[in-house]
């Protein structure tokens, strides 16, 4: 698998799980009710699938590596969807968990 591959499918995964998340949280935090409790529920459900497709055999590394990601896009969907605006130290944070997932998912490992 390319790492181009690897990491749109990261993407597509942070935004399942992220909006699941998101949804839930709107639906019972902000009171809006059942369906977007039940939208987030599916999105987290079809997030455990797109991790599927990593061709990575190993779950704790494919999930350790998500780690990273879902920090970053944690942040930036803070920024778009509810105007939270990060500080330094979010960022270099953000870049430090990148880094972090880059090594874990991509490191070569002579096989």
């Amino acid at each position: 698998m390319t790492v181009a591959r690897s990491a749109v499918l990261f993407l597509v995964a942070a935004l399942f799980e992220i909006g699941g998340a998101w949804l839930v949280w709107q639906g019972l935090r902000q009171h809006r009710g059942w369906a977007w409790v039940g939208a987030g529920v599916v999105a987290l459900g079809l997030y455990g699938v797109v991790a599927t497709w990593q061709q990575e055999a190993h779950f704790g590394r494919v999930l350790a590596a998500y780690g990273g990601v879902f920090i970053a896009g944690s942040i930036a969907w803070g920024m778009a969807v509810d105007g939270y605006r990060p500080d330094r130290h979010d960022v270099i944070g953000a870049l430090v968990c990148l880094a972090g997932m880059a090594v874990i998912m991509y490191a070569p490992r002579g096989r």
